[in-house]
């Protein structure tokens, strides 16, 4: 792969970065409002699971247990 001298690379590089499309504030905000919910709900189902799974540990355990 031939090298490029410092002066091309950043010329390479500006016109790269003139190529990305930004996203809109609105979708900015519309991403973290998801990725919040998402959390949100990800943590509610995940807190019900282990206290189903702890529920049904404990029962089995007593039963055997005692």
């Amino acid at each position: 792969m031939a090298r490029t001298n410092p002066v091309q690379f950043i010329q390479q590089t500006r016109a790269e970065v003139g190529k990305v499309v930004w996203p809109s504030r609105r979708e900015v905000l519309l991403t973290t409002v998801m990725v919040f919910t998402l959390a949100v709900l990800l943590a509610v189902f995940f807190a019900l699971a282990d206290l189903l799974i702890r529920t049904g540990l404990q029962g089995v355990l007593t039963y055997f247990g005692s």
